[in-house]
This record gives structure tokens, C-alpha cells and sequence, in this order.
């Protein structure tokens, strides 16, 4: 039934949490593949991917191009993409199901579904960053790539899947699917805040912000990429 699609490279410390929550799943019948596309890993990636018994796939790096490369192998109807470092909580598969069974059913129209966003960290700072994101997946339907992205082949293709891309990969195919078609799904998907420990949570939202308002403003992807690297490094 799904395909699962995750990006990776040198994720050695989040992979095995992220595939062996995907396990009760797969025992189940609901996830049929999981595809590891190795962007260049210097640590144990691959093992970890392969010990798990998941399709391992060595690509350039590059998050969307990685994410284009595993689509183009995946075998199921409905294909889902998750981070290397996301965890999804008990219970997605019945949120995940009941999704797939109205849209395979026509009881809704054709559309992707992303989940919940959750941070594994304590504190004031990740719980206002969590309501923020879900105020501005309510709003705007703008889901990131940490939140996973559970779509059908068929509407995947319809829009153009996912573009090798440097940066904001994840925004363009929201964009591209619009408000009508992106569904906010009853269940958590939990990502590793070490991003955010280590850079600072204000200085990673004020980035990820400032990135997102230049690509709507039309500023080139390469351009804001090397301002995303440039924030990312900063002092």
C-alpha cells in the first residue's frame, strides 16, 4: 500500500528509530517498501539502512533530488516521505489509513496529508515553535519535510513530484498542491530538535522565515541557498 521514501546522509544517530517505528506497520501490510537514499554518507548510514531490511539507493547529494530519486523507485500506490531524523508516534497507520481509504474511495478529493509537528525537547522554546508551525499549517497549508508527506502516486506525478532542488524542496511541492489539496493528519511526527539546540531556536525559525519569504517573492533558489548556508554559519 505505501512506499516509504527517506532522504539520508550521515544519519547513523536517527535512522534506526525512525525505520523501527515503522515496523508495527510493515508487521501489518500498510508499509510494503521502505527506500534509504544515501546521499553520500560518510558514517554508517547504508549499514543501518540495510540492516533494517530497507532498499538502499546511493544518490548525489541534494535533499530534493534524493527525494525525486526514491520516488522514481518506489512500487506502492501511496508513497509517504520522511525525514531521516522523524519519528512517527503509535497510532499514524490509523489516522494514515482512514486518510488513504476516503481519498482511494472518492470520499474526498485527491490529496496529500501531512502529520502533526512535534520536537523531542523540553522547554518553553520548542512548545511555541511547535503551536507556531501548526498556526501556519492551519492558515497557509505549508507543511515542512519534517512533518512527512503521505501522498498518492497518482497526484505525486499530476503535479511534478519533487525538483532537484538545493533548498525548499518541501515548499515547492506544497505550493504546487495548494491549500485544497494538503490535509493536516491526526497523528504526531517527531523530529530531532538537535538542529535547534545547537543552532538556537530563534536563529533557526528567523532562517527558515527569512528563506520562505524569499522564495515567494521569487528570489532564485541557488541565491537563497547560499543565504541559508551563509545564516547557517554565522557566528
Amino acid at each position: 500500500m505505501i512506499s516509504v521514501i527517506i532522504p539520508a546522509r550521515n544519519d547513523e544517530q536517527t535512522l534506526a528509530v525512525t525505520l523501527s517505528a515503522l515496523v508495527p506497520s510493515a508487521v501489518d501490510g500498510i508499509v510494503k517498501q521502505v527506500i534509504v537514499v544515501d546521499g553520500g554518507s560518510t558514517d554508517s548510514t547504508a549499514e543501518v539502512a540495510d540492516q533494517a531490511g530497507a532498499d538502499v539507493v546511493v544518490s548525489a547529494p541534494g535533499r530534493g533530488g534524493q527525494l525525486a530519486q526514491g520516488a522514481a523507485m518506489a512500487r506502492f500506490p501511496w508513497l509517504l516521505f520522511l525525514n531521516a531524523d522523524t519519528v512517527l508516534e503509535d497510532g499514524w497507520e490509523r489516522s494514515a489509513t482512514a486518510f488513504m481509504r476516503r481519498v482511494d474511495r472518492g470520499e474526498r478529493p485527491m490529496a496529500a496529508g501531512a502529520f502533526t509537528f512535534r520536537l523531542d525537547d523540553k522547554g518553553i522554546a520548542p512548545r511555541v515553535l511547535e503551536r507556531l508551525v501548526h498556526l501556519r499549517c492551519k492558515i497557509l497549508r505549508v507543511p515542512y519535510g519534517d512533518q512527512g508527506l503521505l501522498i498518492p502516486r497518482q497526484l505525486f506525478d499530476a503535479v511534478g513530484g519533487y525538483k532537484n532542488l538545493p533548498i525548499m524542496e518541501d515548499i515547492d511541492l506544497a505550493r504546487r498542491l495548494g491549500r485544497s489539496r494538503l490535509a493536516m493528519l491526526d497523528a504526531n511526527a517527531v523530529t530531532s530538535a538537535e538542529r535547534y539546540k545547537r543552532d538556537g531556536y530563534l536563529l533557526s525559525s528567523l532562517r527558515n522565515q527569512i528563506c520562505q519569504m524569499l522564495y515567494g517573492v521569487g528570489l532564485p533558489i541557488s541565491m537563497i541557498a547560499r543565504l541559508h548556508g551563509n545564516i547557517e554559519t554565522a557566528p
